[in-house]
């Protein structure tokens, strides 16, 4: 029971089954099948950053570019194969350069320089917000993207990053399904791999891993990239299923990524969480955002749940923590 206990995800969990429960009482359409699709689908929205946030957070470092990076990837991806009437492929390899490129970039600064990266992540978002709509006013006039959906190698990209998903019994994007796949890899990454270890070294005790040969700059430079992949296929997807992209969006969604590790058991201080409880929080977060629709509520209140939400959540994985640790 206590290793039980012990889990970062055990107190998001309890929380999912809570929420669930209180919304499939109070919201008749929640109940439905296309509902929990679309449950699903807000979550995997949300999820699929998330798995490398937390990855992130447990080797000790945060990424507040995460959000725009989304939409930098996306932008880049549209103009270069509009304005060059390119293959639709060729704007996503490149696009895929231009985010690993940025997470290096970010990993590197704060390896580098010994600043927080609370600070480097923060000025990267700053330009990029920048870049996002400067250059997208600049290339295209406007403060969105062309429509892509004419162009060659469309159809393709569409069916790997925005297609729907037949399970028989309901339809769901693809997105929920490559959403699971990237939480196993984190898990797996995570729990069965040397550098599952490293990652979790690097964020409890930097100075102490070093000592005892863990590569830490390569290690949290590596989770700056997989941050960045993982935003650049979000934002593959956000072009593909809309065909256009807005250049101001992605402002405010590094907290949310940030949010739904910290609910799944991710300490802000590093060294403890997982993959899993970020999918947990994503869950949660899909389910309080689509529930209070359901519930016919007024949307402005989500906020406040939301806040709440994050503070139960944080004393919860606090309490569970210390009684298992308690425990042992």
């Amino acid at each position: 029971m206590a290793r039980t206990l012990g889990r970062p995800e055990v107190g998001a969990l309890v929380a999912a089954i809570a929420i669930f429960c209180f919304f499939y009482a109070i919201a008749p359409p929640f109940r439905t099948l296309p509902a929990i699709a679309t449950v699903l689908y807000s979550s995997s929205t949300i999820g699929i950053v998330a798995v490398g946030v937390a990855l992130l957070m447990i080797g000790g470092e945060f990424d507040l570019s995460a959000g725009v990076s989304v939409i930098s990837a996306a932008l880049a991806a549209a103009m270069i194969t509009f304005q060059f009437s390119l293959n639709m492929w060729v704007g996503v390899i490149v696009s895929l350069v231009v985010a690993l490129a940025i997470g290096f970039i970010n990993g590197y600064l704060v390896m580098r320089t010994g600043i927080p990266s609370f600070l480097i992540t923060l000025s990267t978002f700053f330009v990029l917000q920048g870049l996002n709509l400067g250059v997208t006013k600049l290339v295209t006039g406007t403060v969105a993207t062309p429509n892509v959906s004419q162009l060659d190698g469309f159809g393709s990209a569409h069916a790997i990053f925005a297609s729907d998903v037949n399970l028989g019994f309901a339809t769901v994007k693809v997105t929920v399904l490559w959403w699971l796949l990237f939480v196993v890899v984190g898990t797996w990454l995570l729990l069965r791999t040397r550098t599952g270890n490293w990652i979790t070294a690097s964020g409890g005790n930097q100075a102490s891993a070093r000592a005892v040969g863990v590569p830490v700059p390569k290690v949290k430079i590596g989770l700056f990239m997989g941050v960045a992949f993982l935003a650049w296929f979000l934002g593959m997807h956000l072009l593909f299923n809309f065909n256009t992209v807005q250049s101001g969006l992605g402002v405010g969604n590094e907290f949310i990524y940030i949010i739904a590790s910290v609910v799944g058991g991710a300490l802000l201080t590093g060294g403890y969480g997982s993959a899993v409880g970020s999918a947990l929080g994503a869950v949660i977060f899909g389910m309080t955002t689509q529930g209070i629709v359901y519930a016919g509520w007024d949307p402005n209140w989500f906020k406040t749940f939301l806040g709440v939400m994050l503070l139960m959540a944080v004393l919860v994985n606090l309490y569970v923590k210390n009684y298992a640790a308690g425990r042992k």
